[in-house]
């Protein structure tokens, strides 16, 4: 599993170099956010939950039922939307509300 970072979306906020566990995302030169080795990703997912611009795309891969899908989010106030693209078919969009994210 890896992800790729879309330097068209990503806004510099650095938010995912804060949060990535295994040190791999860093910031290039003109302040976005880049992965050399997406290899090396350990797929935890922690940057793409705290991309609000939809600007990580975490790769899905057929071992997960993804069939090389891609899924991302985008924030709107308290609204976190994953959205799941697939290589055939229509985006399926799950959202949730942040307030509620500890409720149960």
């Amino acid at each position: 599993m890896s992800i790729r970072i879309r330097p068209e979306d990503c806004r510099g906020c650095g938010r995912c170099v804060e949060v990535c566990p295994g040190n791999l995302i860093k910031r290039g030169p003109d302040g976005k956010a880049e992965i050399s080795r997406p290899q090396d990703c350990w797929g935890c997912a922690s940057c793409l939950k705290e991309c609000a611009f939809g600007a990580i795309r975490y790769y899905l891969g057929a071992d997960i039922g993804g069939r090389g899908g891609q899924m991302y989010t985008v924030r709107k106030g308290p609204l976190v939307h994953w959205i799941v693209e697939r290589p055939a078919g229509e985006p399926v969009t799950i959202t949730v509300d942040s307030r509620d994210a500890n409720k149960y």
